[in-house]
Order: structure tokens, then sequence, then C-alpha cells
């Protein structure tokens, strides 16, 4: 029995998202024009080339930021996922993580620079985050469909909200940790806060932001079989039917394409910008 009536928190959260779906229906419509767009120009510079040939940009993408190891690896990866019959969705996962971490891109890194500027913003998004973070990513999928329907857009839009938590709290993290000994110097010589944002303490927090680029293109792509439960393509939808099918080896050869482009990513990801012994 309960001590207190139960607090109609599904009943207002209902009442919110018919709100929002009512009033701003034509944004919502914008968004997904805008996003279906952007993904479908990505899919189709990756398209162009014949595969041979983005795989070897690829490889030497992968050489130039980490050594001949990565780029072999990237080389004989592709040439494998090309070979089972997986290229045309590879490339749709693609252009998922890549839309997902651009937008989380450029929302992250000013809410970052905007924390690390401001105590009390710090204070107000941190809860947010640990929400964003907590939150279990299928619930994500329940108002996007609303708001945006079937297809890529609400799995971009839930897999932006899972992964852009670390590039804010990196971006902080990094400019934060600039020593103070250069801020008190470049105070002593005048400088503007713009001029030490971008001259001092956005170049010296540069790797720590890329670690946190690199962990929203990680979170993205784990993102990529949750999608397809809301009609996304890509590698997710081939490995959402061979669970629904049973098909283990189906499930394996996709399963293993996702691995390939995630190991690939993160190591690309995780070297540039940085100078090679």
């Amino acid at each position: 029995m309960q001590l207190f009536p139960k607090i109609p928190l599904a009943d207002w959260v209902d009442r919110f998202v018919d709100m929002l779906t009512d009033n701003l229906e034509p944004l919502f419509d914008g968004i997904t024009s805008g996003i279906d767009w952007f993904v479908e120009g990505i899919v189709s510079i990756l398209a162009f080339p014949p595969a041979l040939v983005l795989i070897a940009i690829f490889t030497i993408l992968a050489w130039w930021s980490s050594r001949w190891p990565v780029a072999i690896f990237t080389f004989l990866g592709l040439l494998l996922i090309d070979n089972l019959g997986y290229w045309d969705p590879t490339l749709d996962t693609l252009a998922l993580v890549l839309t997902s971490v651009i937008i989380s891109i450029i929302l992250g890194v000013p809410l970052g620079i905007w924390a690390s500027q401001s105590d009390r913003f710090r204070g107000i998004i941190t809860p947010i985050l640990d929400f964003m973070q907590t939150m279990p990513a299928f619930v994500y999928l329940i108002p996007a469909i609303l708001f945006f329907g079937i297809g890529m857009v609400p799995g971009i839009i839930a897999s932006v909200i899972f992964a852009m938590p670390p590039t804010i709290r990196l971006t902080n993290l990094g400019i934060r940790q600039v020593p103070e000994d250069l801020i008190e110097a470049s105070n002593a010589f005048g400088s503007t806060t713009k001029q030490k944002l971008f001259k001092i303490q956005l170049p010296l927090a540069t790797p720590t932001i890329m670690a946190g680029i690199n962990q929203s293109i990680m979170l993205s792509l784990s993102m990529v079989v949750i999608a397809s439960l809301v009609g996304a393509p890509g590698l997710g939808a081939d490995v959402y039917r061979a669970v629904t099918q049973i098909k283990v080896g189906i499930g394996f050869e996709a399963g293993l394409a996702i691995v390939i482009l995630a190991i690939m990513l993160d190591r690309i990801s995780q070297n540039i910008g940085k100078t090679k012994n």
C-alpha cells in the first residue's frame, strides 16, 4: 500500500511531448529534411569513387595518422568487408556515425567552452550530462520517433544525445587543465578572453578535446544496432535481421564489419593531431 498518491510523472511527460509535437511540428520537419539531406550527401560522396579507391584513401589516412600497422589493418579490414558484401551497409553506417559526430562537435565543443568559462553553467550542465549518459539509449528512441518519424533521423538524434556528453566534458576539462602560469602570463600581457581562448587554451586543450571526440565516435558507433530498430539502414540492420531470424553466420559477418569499422575509426581519431615519432 502506497503511503502517498503516485506522482503522475508519465502523464506529465506524455503531455509535454504532445505539446511539442503539436506546436513545433514544422521545426521537427525541417530538422528531419536537413539531416536526411546531409546524410544522403555523405553517402553520395562515399559511394562516388569505386570501393578500392575509397579503401586506398582510408588506408593513406590511417598511415598518415597512425603509421603502417593501422594502415595495413584498415586496408585488409575494408577489403574483407567488401568481399563479404557489406560495403554499402558500411557506407550507410559510416554516414550515420559521421553525421552524429559532426552534430556532437558543433553543439558539444561550444558548450564545453562555455562550461570552462562559467562555473555556474558547469554546475547546471553537469547533471544534465549525467542524465544523458545514464538514461538507457532505447528510451531516447520513443520521443525521437514521435518527433522525427521512422528512419535514419531518429537514430541520429538518439546517437547525438548519447554520444555528445564526452565532447562537452573533455572540452571543459582540457581548457580548465591549462596551466595557471600561462593564463597569468597572458593576463600580464593584456590578452583578452578571446585571445586567451583561441591562442592558448584551445591549442593546449586539443589532445583532450580530441579524446572526447574519439569517445563520441565510439558511442555513436555503438548505437548503430539500436538505431536499426527505428528503420536506420546500415550494418545494424543486418545484425538486427540476423537476430530476429536466428542467422548466426550473417550476424557474425555484420558484427565483424562493425568491429573493423570501430577499430579503424578509433585508431585514426586517436592519432589525428598527434605528432608521429
